[in-house]
């Protein structure tokens, strides 16, 4: 599994794979904008050619996107939907001309219209982006949630349900964060509960539809559905979980990147995955179940 992190585009967008470099990343994930702005700045030139040429210089792939935080599809304020669209659109393109494969999004939360409700127009939303962004060749990819307030994603059903309302499911995949599934209530600390879970996800979605994981320890224990990152081993996960991930053999070919907090010097990125390349060594492969 290639490993890498959610890296800063602060100063200018080819920073982000600098920095990556710099502290060992495999693989990166990204903000394309500012990501509580609804709008952000056309790409210059310029740096759309310098990211491209960083990319090939650090051979950091794949790099992928993560959308803003204030988009939210599933939304009960019909003007947040619109401006959802939008938003989601103008990410597709900026991802187009930076090359990206996939954007990954938060489903989001229905503010007390209901589940249902709530997955109609998140279906409706994800057909509406795939229509105007067609022939973009970039993927919108769904992360699962921690379950907080009315986010929904947090249980397996509701990303299946979400996937088998799109006209157009190869333009859609899943990813999955290790401490959001862990909040939601699913457990994978140990072989026998990893192999149930992995099992129901192979069930309801389907590795098929997988495109990326968020490898995040979590502050808070099983079933909380509050959604707080901790660095690998040292949260409630614990580093066993982490290596059984590490070594599914079904998941060789899914980049995993971090998203634990960070020092300016680059050390605690550093650190989280020198811990997971141990463990990406010497761990024993997991029982599929």
């Amino acid at each position: 599994m290639k490993l890498g992190a959610h890296m800063s585009i602060a100063g200018r967008i080819g920073l982000a794979l600098s920095r990556g470099a710099a502290v060992g990343c495999e693989t990166v994930q990204i903000f394309t904008q500012n990501n509580n702005r609804w709008v952000g700045k056309r790409l210059e030139p310029d740096a759309v050619r310098e990211f491209r040429a960083l990319r090939r210089t650090t051979r950091i792939d794949p790099v992928f996107a993560h959308n803003g935080y204030l988009v939210n599809l599933a939304s009960a304020d019909a003007a947040i939907r619109r401006r959802s669209i939008e938003a989601m659109v103008q990410e597709v393109e900026r991802c187009a001309e930076l090359e990206l494969p996939f954007v990954i999004l938060h489903p989001g939360a229905h503010g007390g219209d209901g589940e249902l409700t709530g997955i109609r127009r998140i279906v409706q939303g994800l057909q509406t982006i795939i229509r105007r962004t067609a022939g973009a060749g970039v993927g919108l990819v769904l992360e699962d949630t921690a379950g907080q307030g009315t986010s929904l994603g947090h249980r397996l059903e509701q990303l299946r349900d979400i996937l088998a309302g799109a006209d157009r499911p190869e333009r859609l995949g899943v990813c999955l964060d290790t401490s959001h599934l862990f909040a939601a209530g699913y457990d994978v600390r140990d072989p026998e509960s990893y192999a149930a879970t992995m099992a129901a996800f192979e069930r309801t979605v389907g590795f098929e539809f997988l495109r990326a994981l968020h490898l995040n320890d979590s502050k808070r224990e099983l079933g909380s559905r509050v959604d707080r990152h901790a660095h690998i081993g040292q949260g409630a996960l614990g580093l066993g979980a982490f290596r059984l991930f590490l070594n599914d053999p079904r998941l060789l070919t899914v980049p995993g990147v971090i998203e634990t907090e960070k020092t300016d010097d680059g050390d605690a990125d550093r650190m989280n995955l020198g811990v997971l390349r141990r463990l990406r060594r010497r761990g024993a492969r997991p029982r599929l179940g």
